[in-house]
């Protein structure tokens, strides 16, 4: 698709729409159009977009713009970016005046949501017949630059041939990993992701007596295949963009993990107070600087409500693991992960296994083939995939009997897990690119 030579982005200022504007202006080299409430927010967009890929040299790309310019941005661009914030009723409002500005125009034109989860198809429903064929999901993942997914997602509307060039357009031009998925509630990867980080959300409290929130971050670390340890994650991407998720997702899938997507009461409460995370400055975590300056982390404690300071764990399993990763013994080191039956070993063994199970699971009801659990994991949160973990762990008939043996006839019920497994093919990805010798 080399036409695209312009774009506009509606909702450039928040934080996936200035940085999904650098990367159209980047790597696409396209003229971009910001549109914010106000002229001053996209200026502000503009002046952080260029930083995000470190490229000065896009700012003359870029041109900030209000909504009382969207019109004429869109009669110049032939890629419209919606990008706003995800509430059905803010979306309808956009996709209503996008709507009404492409009327005037007879030229074809694409439109894109970057929704993490809301229904594409029922956005495309915003448009008159004739432009539904061109509406198609486009999903980045933060931050852009170095997490480099795109999911893209059509609807029973969108023109086949359009479709298959804007994944052409994403995979060699903004040199995306390209991942097509159905309209499904999270779609893939925010799926299989924010299973993973919820349930450990809900050991949490769970386990709130043995420490929490750091320990089971401590349990599920670097070691394991993360580059950052799973509620670190979510104090990251923010607990109230968390609870959207899981929310939305326990409400409308039914699948075995359905109550793993039950957000605890803790953070609840945090959400309520406004603790959401890194961009508040406190949430599941928090860094205070003394007058020396000297930074000391702290966490929640759930169990009396007040922020301490993290422990550091010490794991007899993590020791043997992140030994043998020094010198490179990987199989070794999942060996003294199965080996040890300590309470913190079962834990991280069962969620390893879980992850794999409901990857599998998922990428068959949601993409098109076991390998794209692999490009969405890998490429969207830098998680060693799932194919690649069962390579670790010594194989399809060893993870076969790990899962009988640790699961448990709960989740074994449906033959579907014995035959994902079975249909279960060599990652192209590498698994020591994911595995840290690292607490």
């Amino acid at each position: 698709m080399k036409n695209i030579q312009a774009v506009t982005i509606v909702g450039a200022n928040g934080t996936m729409g200035k940085n999904v504007a650098a990367i159209f202006a980047a790597f696409g080299h396209a003229q971009v159009y910001l549109i914010s409430r106000t002229k001053e927010k996209s200026i502000q967009a503009k002046d952080k977009a260029y930083k995000s890929v470190r490229a000065e040299s896009i700012k003359e790309r870029m041109i900030a713009a209000d909504y009382s310019e969207l019109e004429e941005c869109i009669r110049k661009s032939q890629l419209i970016f919606e990008t706003c914030a995800e509430d059905w009723n803010v979306k309808i409002d956009i996709h209503n005046r996008i709507a009404k500005a492409l009327r005037k125009y007879k030229e074809q034109k694409i439109i894109c949501t970057g929704t993490s989860g809301l229904s594409i198809t029922g956005l495309a429903k915003l448009y008159p017949d004739g432009q539904r064929s061109t509406f198609i999901g486009m999903h980045f993942f933060n931050p852009p630059y170095s997490m480099t997914l795109c999911e893209l997602t059509p609807t029973r509307y969108t023109d086949r041939t359009v479709f298959k060039e804007l994944f052409e357009y994403g995979k060699n031009i903004l040199c995306r990993t390209m991942v097509e998925v159905k309209d499904s509630p999270a779609f893939l990867g925010n799926r299989i992701g924010f299973q993973f980080i919820n349930e450990a959300m809900q050991f949490a409290e769970k386990y709130k007596y043995s420490g929490g929130i750091d320990y089971i971050d401590s349990i599920l670390g670097p070691f394991t295949g993360r580059a950052m340890s799973p509620l670190v994650t979510a104090d990251f991407v923010g607990l109230d963009v968390h609870k959207a998720i899981v929310d939305h997702l326990y409400e409308n899938t039914n699948d075995y993990a359905h109550n793993t997507f039950i957000l605890p009461e803790f953070a609840n409460r945090l959400i309520e107070e406004k603790r959401f995370g890194k961009k508040a400055g406190e949430g599941l975590y928090k860094t205070i600087v003394h007058d020396s300056g000297i930074k000391i982390r702290q966490v929640f404690d759930i169990e009396h409500g007040y922020y301490r300071n993290v422990m550091k764990y010490r794991f007899p399993y993590v020791e043997e693991m992140v030994s043998a990763f020094r010198v490179g013994d990987y199989e070794q080191g999942f060996k003294a992960l199965i080996n040890n039956r300590s309470q913190e070993a079962d834990i991280c063994c069962g969620f390893l296994l879980k992850y794999i199970l409901y990857s599998l699971e998922t990428a068959k009801a949601v993409g098109y083939d076991l390998h794209s659990a692999d490009d969405v994991m890998a490429a969207g949160f830098n998680w060693c995939p799932p194919l690649a973990l069962i390579e670790i762990f010594g194989g399809i008939k060893e993870v076969q009997r790990l899962c009988a043996e640790r699961l448990g006839p709960s989740i074994l019920t449906s033959k579907s897990f014995c035959e994902q497994i079975g249909e279960a093919t060599s990652s192209r990805y590498d698994y020591r690119r994911f595995i840290k010798a690292e607490y």
